[in-house]
C-alpha cells in the first residue's frame, strides 16, 4: 500500500490541519510534552533515520510510554515499515524470541540521557545486548534474517499475544483495521476531541495502543502519558492534568480504593476497566469513595474491542453489549456458556508466521472466552483453556470463584486446576480475605453449595492475587506456584 492511500496517515493529516498548535501530549504534571505540530516535527526527524530501511522491514519499538510514540509510528507508516511494539519490562529471552520470529532488523529504544529518556535507533547484529535491561547470562544471540514477504496485504503493525502457550503469537494488522478499532471505541464510548485520556496503561499493549495512540492520531484526542503506576501518583496526575478519561485495569482501581483519602475528581467523566474481570465489590467501593462508575470493556489483541458495558450492571463478569461496528454470535446458543464468533472491520489479518484460519482471518475471530447472554448483555464466565478436568468432569473455575465470593469477608478469589495423580486435576484456590476466616470454615461453606468434584482440595490465603503488567492473573502460573506438595 502506498503512503498516500494509508487511512491512518490521511486521518493524521486531518488532525494536524485542525489542531496544529493544540496540546497533544501532556506529562503527569500537566506540562505540554508535544503539540500536534511537535509530533509532526519529530516524525520528520525519525523519518530521516529510516531512509535506509526497505518497505516491509520490521522495527521494534521499546520505549515505554514515551511522548515520541506517535512520531515513531507515523514515521514508520510513511516508510511502509512494520512496527513491533515491545513492553519496556519484557524479559530478554522473550524479547529475543519475538524479534527473531518477526525478523526485526532494528529497535527504537529509550536510554537515559542528560535531558531524561532519549529515543535512539539501534541496528546492531546483537540488538538484545543494547536495549533496556542489559544482557543477562542466559541471553541468546539475535538471529536477523531477511524481511518477511508480506504478499498483497502488508501489515503496518504486529501485535504480540501470549495465547495459551509460553511461545508468543504474532498478529498482523493493517492501518485500516487499526483505524476501524479506534472508530469503534470512540463512537461506542462517546470519546471526542474535547476529552483528555490519562495514559498509564502501556501503549505497547493492544489496550493502550487502541485507546490512547490511535485516537490521538486519527481523531485528535490528546493524552497524558505516565509510567508511574503508584496509586498516589495516578490520583495526583488526574488532578493536575484535569483528565476526563481514565482507561484502567481492575488492579489500578483496587489500589486507588486502598488510599486513605482521595481528592474529588470533578473533570473525570469516564472510567474504563479492561484486561481482567471487574469485581462487583470493587466497582461499588470505587463509586463510594470517588463518586464515579467504572465501565467494563472487553476486547482481544486479535480483534480489538468486542463489548462495552454502557451501563454498570451488578453482575460478575458483565461486559455489556457488542460495540458499534462489531457483531457477536454465540456458537452454542441456549447453553449456560458458549464461545463466540466476532466479526468486525478491526479483526486482524491472521497469525504470523503460522496462520490459524480456523480462529482468525477474513474479518472473523473466535476467542477462547466462554460467554453467557443475559437480558442486559454478555458476561464472561471463563475460558476454554481454564476448564478443570476433575476425573473426567469439566469444572468451570468461575463457578467455584462465585461461591467463594458469596462467603462474607472474601475480597478476591481465583480457582485453578493443578496436577493430580488420581484425578488428572484437582481444584485449588487463592483468596484474599479477612484475618478471622479459616480454610476449614470456607471449605465447609463450599461443600454445602457445590458438587463434591467442584470443591477445592486446598485454599491458600494470600495478601494479593498476583497479576502481570497487563493486569491479568495466570491460572497456569498459580498451578505451578501452588503445585501439590510444593
Amino acid at each position: 500500500m502506498g503512503t498516500r492511500n494509508d487511512p491512518l496517515l490521511a486521518a493524521w493529516e486531518k488532525s494536524l490541519r485542525e489542531d496544529r498548535n493544540r496540546p497533544a501530549i501532556l506529562d503527569a504534571r500537566g506540562k505540554i510534552a508535544r503539540t500536534f505540530s511537535g509530533i509532526e516535527e519529530r516524525a520528520q526527524f525519525f523519518g530521516q533515520q529510516l531512509k535506509s530501511f526497505r518497505p516491509g522491514e520490521v522495527i521494534a519499538i521499546q520505549i515505554g510510554n514515551h511522548p515520541d510514540w506517535p512520531s515513531l509510528f507515523l514515521a514508520c507508516l510513511r516508510q511502509q515499515i512494520v512496527v513491533l511494539p515491545l513492553e519496556r519490562s519484557i524479559a530478554e529471552k522473550e524479547r529475543t524470541a519475538a524479534m527473531e520470529i518477526c525478523s526485526a532488523s532494528a529497535v527504537f529504544a529509550s536510554v537515559r540521557g542528560g535531558n531524561g529518556d532519549e529515543v535512539v535507533l539501534l541496528r546492531d547484529p546483537d540488538v538484545a545486548a543494547a536495549v533496556p535491561g542489559g544482557r543477562g547470562p542466559d541471553a541468546l544471540p539475535l538471529k536477523i534474517t531477511a524481511a518477511p514477504h508480506w504478499g498483497l496485504k502488508p501489515p503496518s503493525l504486529l501485535k504480540l499475544t501470549s495465547g495459551t502457550t509460553a511461545a508468543p503469537r504474532v498478529i498482523r494488522f493493517r492501518s485500516e483495521q487499526l483505524l476501524a478499532d479506534s472508530e469503534n471505541i470512540c463512537q461506542t464510548m462517546g470519546i471526542t476531541r474535547g476529552d483528555l485520556n490519562y495514559g498509564v496503561i502501556p501503549i505497547s499493549h493492544s489496550y493502550g495502543f487502541s485507546n490512547l495512540l490511535t485516537p490521538l492520531i486519527a481523531h485528535g484526542i490528546p493524552m497524558t502519558l505516565s509510567s508511574d503506576r503508584m496509586p498516589r501518583a495516578i490520583i495526583d496526575g488526574l488532578v493536575a492534568t484535569r483528565a476526563t478519561i481514565f482507561p484502567g485495569m481492575p488492579v489500578f482501581y483496587q489500589s486507588l480504593c486502598e488510599l486513605n483519602a482521595g481528592p474529588a475528581l470533578p473533570e473525570l467523566r469516564l472510567c474504563i476497566s479492561a484486561g481482567a474481570p471487574l469485581g462487583i465489590e470493587l466497582a461499588q467501593a470505587f463509586r463510594a469513595q470517588f463518586g464515579h462508575e467504572i465501565y467494563s470493556f472487553y476486547g482481544s489483541s486479535e480483534c480489538g474491542g468486542i463489548c462495552y458495558a454502557r451501563e454498570p450492571e451488578p453482575l460478575a463478569g458483565f461486559v455489556g453489549q457488542p460495540m458499534q461496528g462489531v457483531d457477536v454470535e454465540l456458537l452454542d446458543p441456549g447453553s449456560a456458556s458458549s464461545r463466540i464468533r466476532v466479526r468486525s472491520r478491526a479483526v486482524g489479518d491472521g497469525y504470523f508466521p503460522e496462520p490459524d484460519e480456523s480462529r482468525l482471518g477474513k474479518g472473523v475471530f473466535l476467542p477462547d472466552d466462554l460467554l453467557q447472554e443475559t437480558a442486559s448483555g454478555y458476561r464472561i464466565v471463563g475460558r476454554v483453556s481454564d476448564l478443570i478436568n476433575v476425573a473426567g468432569k469439566k469444572v468451570n473455575p468461575a463457578e467455584v470463584e462465585a461461591e467463594i465470593l458469596r462467603y462474607g469477608g472474601i475480597r478476591q478469589a481465583i480457582a485453578f486446576g493443578r496436577h493430580s495423580e488420581r484425578r488428572n486435576q484437582e481444584i485449588a484456590a487463592c483468596v484474599v480475605a479477612r484475618d478471622d476466616i479459616s480454610e476449614g470454615e470456607l471449605l465447609a461453606h463450599l461443600r454445602s453449595r457445590l458438587s463434591s468434584w467442584q470443591v477445592p482440595r486446598r485454599i491458600y490465603f494470600v495478601d494479593a492475587i498476583p497479576v502481570s503488567e497487563r493486569g491479568k492473573t495466570s491460572r497456569q502460573d498459580l498451578a505451578r506456584r501452588f503445585a501439590r506438595g510444593a
